[in-house]
């Protein structure tokens, strides 16, 4: 009887070791005698020991750092840079992703570094500064292409942060400094233009249409008697200027008349 019992504990110890669990979230490349043979899908799987092995692959999505480095753009400027990157392992192709490549995150760190070097050797700074995503979707474009023979599919590559020396970020903020000034120097010029546009068609208005000038100076007295200060206007009529320099005029007509000699 406890032969029995032996057999079947050996058994049960048989079974177990040929058992293997696959997760939701993975994928078990299997070799057989180690030749690839196929990929294991989540569930509980045989494999028979000392004959076939696995290797686990995470398909989850992924986001590795790029480390920060110092890059030249098209300008020579040297500027340090860095990025993250998101990919993830094709389902139907993690076999690639064991088989072709060795150290896949690091690998995928390596390529993209170099591709953003390389990106952003074409670009000038002020470009690099207002074209990230432009830069960041070339960037991807590379590092897809090259990837897909790993069985990586690159969801994208955001560029972090874009760090230039203190001197140049001092000139860069003079220089948008006076751009600030000369927009607002031009929006006050053209103001003033406007302004102006409007004193001479309101001196036309007032100068063509009879009274209106009067009545402007019935407002200006208004508008002064409203207010509270110890000033005291006197208002002229222009009548009254006019006829003034009539006898002025007259005046001195009379005066060279009786100056010359008979």
């Amino acid at each position: 009887m406890w032969a029995i019992g032996f057999l079947v504990f050996v058994a049960l110890v048989i079974i177990i070791a040929w058992l293997r669990v696959v997760n939701q979230y993975e994928r078990k490349v299997l070799f057989t005698l180690w030749r690839y043979s196929g990929i294991l899908n989540p569930w509980l799987r045989v494999i028979i020991p000392f004959i076939q092995t696995t290797q686990n692959v995470d398909i989850r999505e992924k986001a590795v750092d790029v480390p920060s480095q110092e890059a030249m753009t098209k300008d020579n400027i040297s500027c340090s840079i860095n990025a993250v990157l998101y990919y993830k392992v094709k389902e139907n192709e993690v076999n690639k992703a064991v088989i072709n490549v060795k150290y896949l995150d690091y690998a995928m760190t390596q390529f993209a570094q170099t591709t953003m070097r390389n990106i952003v050797g074409q670009f000038e700074l002020d470009e690099l500064l207002a074209k990230r995503e432009e830069a960041s979707q070339k960037i991807k474009a590379i590092v897809d292409e090259k990837s897909d023979s790993w069985g990586v599919d690159v969801l994208s590559v955001e560029l972090k942060d874009i760090i230039i020396p203190a001197d140049l970020q001092r000139t860069i903020g003079k220089q948008a400094e006076a751009e600030r000034e000369k927009r607002a120097k031009i929006i006050t010029s053209e103001w003033e233009l406007a302004s102006a546009e409007n004193l001479v068609k309101a001196a036309t208005m007032l100068w063509t249409a009879p009274g209106a000038l009067h009545l402007r100076t019935l407002q200006s007295i208004n508008d002064l008697s409203s207010d509270q200060s110890n000033t005291t206007v006197w208002m002229i009529p222009m009548e009254l200027l006019d006829a003034v320099k009539w006898f002025g005029d007259a005046a001195k007509t009379f005066a060279q008349k009786n100056n010359q000699p008979e």
